[in-house]
């Protein structure tokens, strides 16, 4: 049995690296079962990770990774009734966040045809366009789907 998310997040205040000084990476995790997710909960736990690691919750940096993390979380509930779980990293110079959502199904997402007229089915499209890295896993169990996001474009 999988665990609800509001059962297994850890909390943001209780949080150590996990290794000792500026090289330790912060996560996030949780999982959840078909009943128990909310993509408000992730919105508000990507919302905190990035605040502790300096990124203005009114910022774009972190107004991008709560529309990625919403998009990934909302298809894996959608599309794959079932068990499921988050993990997010912020590497240590905070410029680079990784967005791992696990779910249920093998099946690939597939961004649909552009239609500007259709209500719904852009996320995919969205994700792409913000993330650097976007990439799908299938596992016996089901898939996980990976996004960086870069939380600070190089200048110059």
């Amino acid at each position: 049995m999988v665990t609800p998310l509001s059962s297994m997040v850890t909390p943001l205040g209780n949080w150590t690296p996990d290794e000792p000084g500026p090289s330790a990476c912060v996560r996030y995790g949780a999982v959840w079962d078909t009943a128990h997710a909310s993509v408000t909960d992730a919105r508000r736990a990507v919302r905190t990770l990035l605040a502790r690691a300096g990124h203005r919750p009114d910022q774009r940096p972190s107004q991008d990774a709560q529309l990625v993390v919403s998009e990934l979380v909302s298809n894996a509930i959608q599309h794959a009734p079932g068990p499921g779980g988050l993990l997010l990293e912020v590497t240590p110079d905070a410029t680079l966040l990784r967005i791992t959502v696990r779910d249920s199904s093998r099946r690939l997402p597939r961004p649909q045809a552009r239609d500007a007229l259709r209500i719904g089915g852009h996320g995919l499209h969205l994700v792409s366009r913000l993330c650097d890295k976007l990439r799908t896993v299938t596992m016996d169990t089901g898939k996980l789907v990976s996004a960086h996001l870069r939380l600070c474009r190089a200048t110059g």
